[in-house]
């Protein structure tokens, strides 16, 4: 999985050590312009372009799309501060990914790349045309200069993707190789692709830990143009791209301008869209979805509404349980307070019956724990039996519905039995613990206003088992520091998950990285079965190991009870004013906004209805 999805995570690099290889022998491997993470890639060395684009998409136009909250930093790569939207699309990587495939890299700064069979280091030779947009070149230099110092003062996330680097290496001229300490990573080679290469000769005399709203420089087919401090962001495409004729580029940053305009929430935002003020959304509300779409714009098809069918992983989304509390460190108590969330409830009530159940962490794909465990899945896990549930060999895992004979009611008997066997009991009408009479009374913490009407019924189940329940919504800045230091009771958290999983597996549920602040593993989890389920998933040689690596380590996150999963969607909503083209050809992950571009014809006419509407 791209590292690019997965918020921060901690880990301790090794010694590093920088010398100059020998000469290539032979025997070492030929040069290729692709890594697959297993098997062959999907495009030959000549491919002219990705499927997935139109190779004939023309350029220009201004797109202007929105943001919520508010932004203090032009620096992604740091814990400090927020950085703006879209601020990435400035630098490019050594290698860039294919939507079509289920993890595979091709050469964007990197012309070729040399990988052993064993996958113990990997090479990449850099285009001799790469430019940073001052006209420099992108050297090895800039590649070592940008390693060391996202692992040294980046966010904790490099530290731990790149953990297993022992040493780099100067090969060529615009060569670079990059060796691994002892052991199966067979994702390294992919995760170094996806280095963000800076400039080292700009930061030579800037401070890269601090916040800066200072114009920044980069390599990508977007330079930062102009800011107005936490308001809005604009990008303009450079016209002198050094990559863009490569195959990985044809057809792709096809606006001329991209404009981020904040928004102080997503209500505001909705409403500004519908208005005409940004022209492209994805629409994260159920409610909003079925209800506020029924504007004069959308049925005369000024405004396009459309359900973009995907067959990516969905992962999971849920109430997240800081099990670094005493109240939730015990199992019986998480799996009781599953029972009192209603989905049934929810998904026709408040989601108009869009949404699917969550009941895995790889929903929506073959990785998903499905079934008893069996073959190499079982085999992984048997030596694990006497430190798992037995209901990993002997039950499939299902969250609570309410469907059955018994209903919610049904659900919060059970609930309050399984309270009483972990010591919770009701006195006056009130859950308190039985030895110190200590209230069971918790927070769940929110950072949009959006989600109090889905957390408040769950709250009032809660309430009848006596359990006291505070929601409370937060800015975004507040909110994001207090998950960067865990002072949190329950939250609402998503981990997502590509066709591919590894490394991002420590990000999540590791234990070295359960206390390192500014991590993912929200939970807490602390599990040597679950470190050790892992490490099987990022070793597996081949794509059958790998899916039942992934289901035994599903399986187990299932059982522990660390979350109540909520749902998921088989389809992208997304709305957007009729002025875009997009490629016929959809990747399984759901359509790729980069590969858009203005349609002229559909601008002027757009933009004629407004002014004869007075719009």
């Amino acid at each position: 999985m791209s590292f690019r999805s997965v918020v921060v995570a901690i880990t301790i690099l090794p010694a590093l050590a920088f010398a100059s290889a020998g000469p290539l022998r032979a025997t070492e491997p030929e040069p290729v312009h692709g890594i697959a993470m297993h098997g062959d890639v999907k495009y030959g060395r000549d491919f002219a372009h990705f499927d997935y684009v139109d190779p004939n998409a023309p350029k220009g136009g201004t797109v202007r799309l929105s943001s919520t909250g508010t932004f203090d930093s032009l620096n992604p790569f740091i814990v400090k501060g927020r950085s703006g939207a879209g601020v990435g699309a400035i630098y490019d990587t050594l290698l860039t990914r294919a939507e079509d495939e289920p993890f595979t890299e091709y050469g964007l700064l990197a012309e070729s790349i040399r990988v052993p069979k064993d996958r113990s280091w990997v090479e990449f030779t850099l285009h001799k045309q790469a430019r940073f947009h001052d006209g420099m070149p992108v050297t090895v230099d800039d590649v070592i200069w940008s390693f060391e110092t996202l692992v040294e003062k980046g966010q904790p996330l490099y530290r731990y993707y790149y953990g297993n680097v022992a040493k780099v290496s100067v090969t060529g001229q615009r060569s670079v190789r990059f060796d691994f300490t002892p052991g199966k990573n067979r994702e390294l080679p992919l995760i170094l692709g996806q280095i963000p290469v800076l400039p080292k000769h700009h930061w030579a005399d800037r401070e890269f830990d601090r916040t800066t709203l200072e114009l920044p420089l980069g390599s990508g087919p977007y330079r930062v143009a102009r800011v107005d401090p936490g308001r809005s962001i604009t990008l303009e495409r450079v016209d002198d791209y050094w990559g863009r004729d490569l195959p990985v580029n044809i057809g792709q940053d096809n606006f001329d301008t991209i404009i981020y305009e904040y928004y102080r929430d997503n209500t505001v935002a909705l409403e500004a869209f519908k208005a005409g003020a940004f022209d492209y959304r994805a629409e994260n509300s159920s409610k909003a979805w079925a209800s506020e779409y029924d504007i004069p714009a959308v049925r005369d098809g000024l405004l396009i509404k459309a359900e973009i069918e995907q067959n990516r992983t969905a992962g999971m989304q849920g109430f997240v349980f800081n099990t670094r509390r005493d109240m939730f460190r015990d199992k019986r108590v998480r799996q009781a307070l599953a029972y009192a969330f209603d989905f049934e409830w929810s998904n026709a009530n408040l989601f108009y019956g869009q949404m699917r159940r969550s009941r895995s962490y790889f929903d929506n794909s073959e990785l998903s724990a499905t079934g008893l465990p069996e073959g190499t899945e079982r085999t992984l896990l048997e030596p694990f039996r006497d430190q798992l549930p037995p209901e990993v060999f002997t039950e499939v895992y299902n969250p609570p519905t309410t469907d059955g004979p018994g209903g919610l009611r049904g659900n919060l008997r059970q609930a309050s039995r399984l309270l009483g066997e972990a010591g919770w009991v009701v006195r006056d009408g009130q859950r308190v613990n039985a030895e110190t009479g200590q209230p069971l009374s918790f927070e769940i913490l929110l950072v949009s206003p959006l989600f109090e009407r889905i957390v408040l019924p769950f709250a009032q189940n809660l309430e009848r088992l006596g359990v006291t329940i505070n929601v409370r919504t937060v800015d975004s800045a507040q909110y994001l520091r207090r998950l960067d230091i865990y002072d949190f009771d329950v939250v609402v958290g998503s981990f997502p998950q590509s066709a591919s999983p590894g490394n991002e597996q420590r990000v999540f549920w590791s234990s070295s990285v359960a206390d390192q602040e500014g991590g993912r593993n929200l939970m807490g989890v602390k599990d040597p079965v679950i470190d050790a389920l892992i490490e099987d998933v990022i070793a597996a040689p081949d794509r059958d190991w790998l899916v039942a690596a992934t289901r035994a380590l599903d399986r187990v996150l299932q059982w522990g009870y660390w979350v109540i999963p909520q749902w998921y969607l088989e389809f992208d909503r997304i709305a957007y004013w009729n002025m875009f083209g997009r490629p016929e050809v959809i990747p399984d992950g759901g359509s790729v906004f980069s590969t858009w571009w203005v349609d002229p014809e559909k601008y002027e006419a757009l933009q004629k209805r407004r002014r004869n509407s007075g719009g």
